[in-house]
């Protein structure tokens, strides 16, 4: 790939990348810094990669990186949690009262209680539109894998905004 096409890739593919990233993070700042070494990842292996596979690239190197992140954000919150456990323990918890019905905020609350794969597969396909077997390719999973991990989330996700509870 020459420079142009390293270009091309970024003004092409940044948007949707940083759109998934962000859908499975819910943190601005660390979508940016995962698209931020994605993109420094393609332009150290920028010579190896082809032009034609820069997007499957692109979202395969994003989608690695981002479960390191969260890997090592949830080692670092664990880690933050032992040590405030007493502060927590005497203030509670406090849980904001919901004051009307928004959709969005369900769903994505519903994304968020899904397990890493099932949401990122459910992005790829829903959000961004890629078939079984690029998702397959994305994550390291079998297209019959994927195609699991789309129906039980999907079916959860239906089943939470179904929940009577939510609506207020």
């Amino acid at each position: 790939m020459k420079v142009r096409e390293y270009n091309e890739c970024v003004d092409l593919y940044s948007d949707k990348v940083f759109r998934f990233v962000l859908k499975n993070v819910n943190d601005e700042e660390m979508a940016k810094d995962i698209i931020q070494d994605t993109y420094l990842k393609l332009w150290e292996k920028h010579e190896n990669v082809e032009f034609a596979k820069a997007k499957s690239y692109i979202f395969t190197t994003a989608y690695h990186t981002m479960i390191d992140y969260i890997r090592k954000n949830k080692r670092l919150s664990s880690y933050d949690n032992e040590q405030n456990a007493d502060l927590i323990d005497s203030y509670g918890k406090s849980v904001p009262a919901r004051e009307h019905v928004d959709l969005k905020r369900i769903l994505n609350e519903a994304l968020h209680l899904l397990p890493e794969g099932q949401r990122s597969v459910i992005l790829l396909r829903d959000y961004e539109g890629y078939s079984y077997q690029e998702i397959g390719k994305i994550t390291g999973m079998s297209e019959s894998q994927v195609k699991v991990y789309i129906y039980r989330g999907r079916l959860f996700l239906k089943n939470y905004i179904k929940d009577p509870s939510l609506i207020m």
